[in-house]
């Protein structure tokens, strides 16, 4: 994932110190319910789509801009999968970051999938019973995508009060 401009500005003044940041995922499906991955360039695994909101930007509107800048594809966010705090995570470069994802289920409505920035070494369809590995995070996605439920979301502690 490329850092966006308006992070290396406050990173100028926070330094390594922890961020929340505003993630957003897409689950995106074909006409034959095949799901859209990345092969991610950073790590060089299989991946859902995903990235940084812009100042501003509407989470389905970063949905749709980050799956076309990867891939090529162009799409529809058809409903919230799930809401979720991630656990920290600390780069190699000693930043410390926090995402808050919104992970949406979308509909490709053109394009053809192919690498379409730095971020992916290859990118592709696959049908959900013959995926490539993955990280738990993308399979969970997926499989919460493929199903016909309310948005997830963790449920707030019971309160000791």
């Amino acid at each position: 994932m490329s850092t966006p401009e308006y992070i290396r500005a406050i990173r100028a003044s926070a330094g390594h110190r922890l961020l929340l940041l505003p993630g957003v995922t897409a689950v995106v499906f074909d006409d034959r319910d095949r799901v859209l991955l990345g092969r991610r360039s950073d790590t060089g695994r299989w991946s859902v789509v995903g990235g940084i909101a812009e100042p501003g930007e509407q989470p389905a509107q970063t949905a749709v801009r980050e799956v076309y800048e990867e891939t090529a594809v162009r799409c529809v966010p058809e409903r919230v999968v799930l809401v979720q705090m991630l656990q920290p995570v600390t780069y190699a470069n000693g930043d410390l970051c926090q995402f808050q994802d919104i992970t949406f289920r979308c509909r490709a409505t053109g394009g053809e999938a192919r690498v379409n920035d730095h971020e992916s070494l290859e990118v592709g369809w696959f049908e959900p019973d013959a995926l490539p590995a993955l990280e738990p995070f993308a399979l969970d996605r997926i499989h919460r995508a493929l199903r016909d439920e309310p948005t997830w979301f963790e449920a707030p502690a019971e309160s000791a009060e």
